[in-house]
């Protein structure tokens, strides 16, 4: 998959492409609708992504809560596997922002990118003031010689599928519902860094990565499903972990914390991608660090029972 960052120079190569436009946060269910659309209107067409980075949200709003279900790293991957051969992935600037609606559809859409068709859903909105609607991106591009297609926003036994209704899930503690409606176990990626290692003096060493920038889930303890993405340890694993602020220790920045089962090695500096599986407790202080040690004991005796049920 080609990465392409700027409309303005874009080569001929990178032209002509079918593409769904969106902020693909999660890239759940609804997105991939959008994306088999735009597969399917022109299917000899190379298969494109419109997004924008950083999220306008971020931009208009940068003191805001965290808010996204993925980095731009994890997205890109997540498309990559999904047949995507070229994202967009524009920078979101104050140039671009103040485009009106007709102006992006000629100058990003037609102009700059070349695209022979775009599939944006039922509730698009862009331009300045978010002014421009999808209909009217169907009148822009039969003037401006690109085709249109308006998805139908998808709904599953959960409700609406939406980014949002994910967000809901995660800080609920309902892992199981986010994925049915990501069609995938949401995961949270990244490099380990250096912990305090608390986690190895209580014979439970552990993989920290950050979470900065992401929407928290519930605080506590989760089964999970471990991918070490690269080095020398690559592979899958089982594993239990803990996301919060580790209240048995005092006040700290909340991250998220993995052990790995039946492992042993260094994974300092690997990319890790975690998926949550199953919530099984909030945050606890403890009265001893032998009452957490036995806890802890517990806490991976269920998460074997729960994954190995999969």
């Amino acid at each position: 998959m080609r990465i392409i960052r700027d409309y303005q120079f874009v080569e001929t190569r990178d032209r002509g492409a079918s593409a769904a436009i969106g902020n693909f946060d999660g890239v759940h269910l609804g997105h991939r609708s959008v994306i088999d659309l735009a597969r399917q209107a022109s299917p000899s067409a190379p298969l494109g992504v419109v997004t924008f980075e950083p999220h306008p949200r971020e931009f208009f709003l940068p003191a805001s809560e965290p808010f996204r279900l993925m980095g731009s790293t994890a997205r890109a991957s997540r498309l990559a596997k999904l047949g995507v051969d070229k994202l967009y992935e524009l920078n979101f600037n104050a140039a671009l922002a103040a485009l009106t609606p007709e102006a992006f559809a000629r100058t990003v859409l037609a102009d700059g990118l070349g695209l022979s068709h775009v599939v944006v859903g039922a509730d698009f909105c862009f331009g300045k003031g978010r002014a421009g609607t999808a209909a009217d991106l169907q009148r822009f591009g039969a003037e401006m010689g690109f085709g249109v297609t308006i998805a139908e926003l998808l709904e599953n036994t959960t409700g609406q599928v939406s980014s949002t209704a994910i967000r809901t899930a995660l800080a609920e503690g309902r892992p199981r519902d986010a994925a049915d409606q990501l069609g995938h176990w949401h995961r949270i990626e990244g490099k380990v860094i250096t912990g305090e290692q608390r986690g190895r003096e209580l014979g439970y060493p552990t993989a920290n990565m950050s979470i900065d920038g992401l929407h928290p889930p519930k605080f506590g303890v989760y089964a999970v499903l471990v991918e070490v993405m690269d080095g020398p340890h690559k592979g899958r694993y089982q594993g239990a972990a803990s996301i919060g602020v580790r209240p048995m220790f005092g006040i700290n920045t909340a991250n998220l914390e993995t052990f790995l089962l039946d492992f042993s090695g260094d994974l300092y500096g690997a990319t890790l991608s975690v998926a949550l599986v199953h919530y099984l407790r909030g945050e606890e202080k403890f009265d001893s660090l032998d009452a957490l040690i036995t806890q802890m004991d517990a806490d991976v005796t269920r998460t074997r029972q729960i994954l190995d049920a999969l």
